[in-house]
């Protein structure tokens, strides 16, 4: 097991500063967020590797989500936002990071008339990712996300509609401060084990995406590590937390500790 830390808590400073800020704390796997100041380019892609080389550091990649809709019915608009993420997992490719993560599609103001419409294109649109991922040899990851947020799938239930639905290689990245805000992470580590290829960790109330420190919310950490230990979780766990980063890192290495 990796643990690791996203440029998320740093989006608002140049990606160079944000890597140089983020080696001090001596992490192995750094998720880099493919979207604001830290969107990713050749001359990007260039800099990190050097850095992987000098560092022996892996990268995973979270998709651009700003603005980003794989459920969209405009087919014009989808079409543009597709081609945005199909570059991404070209650069994604060349980085030769271990895994991208992606959200799933968002309901609309039209969701009401079209609700199946919008389903259809959530699975399609992960279905082509999935293939053109494939091409690029890139694993990719499918997250949850939570209340209030009006995403197509939020919980377990909307990840198992789409699994019988969706065969190809898609995984999983279990957002442990997603699951929280719906009460169901022991549910997810449960029923989608065998798909969970990355996770992201942060904490919160239980009602809001606070994105708090390891241990400053309401996740029972010591129960969750139990569960991903029971799992036998072997992949990367990154801190999505914006506040006390290296006190959270420093959290989780304890808890897996005796799993690395």
């Amino acid at each position: 097991m990796k643990i690791g830390i996203s440029t998320l808590y740093l989006i608002t400073e140049p990606l160079e500063d944000a890597i140089k800020g983020i080696l001090k704390l001596n992490t192995e796997l750094v998720e880099i967020v493919d979207d604001g100041l830290h969107a990713l380019n050749k001359r990007r892609v260039k800099f990190l590797k050097e850095l992987a080389r000098s560092y022996e550091l892996e990268f995973s990649v979270h998709a651009p989500f700003a603005d980003i809709n794989i459920a969209a019915l405009d087919n014009s608009i989808r079409k543009i936002m597709m081609k945005k993420l199909e570059k991404s997992l070209q650069l994604v490719s060349q980085l030769e990071a271990k895994v991208w993560v992606f959200h799933p599609g968002v309901k609309t103001g039209l969701t009401y008339f079209y609700p199946e419409k919008e389903w259809k294109n959530n699975v399609n649109s992960a279905k082509h990712l999935s293939k053109v991922a494939s091409e690029f040899n890139v694993q990719i990851a499918i997250e949850n996300l939570p209340p209030p947020y009006p995403l197509l799938m939020r919980n377990v239930n909307g990840f198992l509609r789409f699994y019988n639905e969706v065969t190809e290689d898609i995984g999983i990245a279990l957002d442990i401060g997603h699951a929280n805000l719906n009460g169901e992470i022991e549910l997810f580590l449960e029923v989608f084990k065998d798909k969970i290829v990355h996770m992201h960790a942060s904490d919160n109330d239980g009602r809001n995406d606070l994105h708090l420190g390891i241990g400053e919310g309401t996740v029972n950490w010591t129960k969750v590590a139990e569960k991903i230990k029971e799992i036998k979780f072997n992949r990367g766990i990154v801190v999505e937390s914006v506040q006390k980063v290296e006190e959270s890192l420093e959290t989780l290495r304890k808890f897996f500790s005796n799993s690395s």
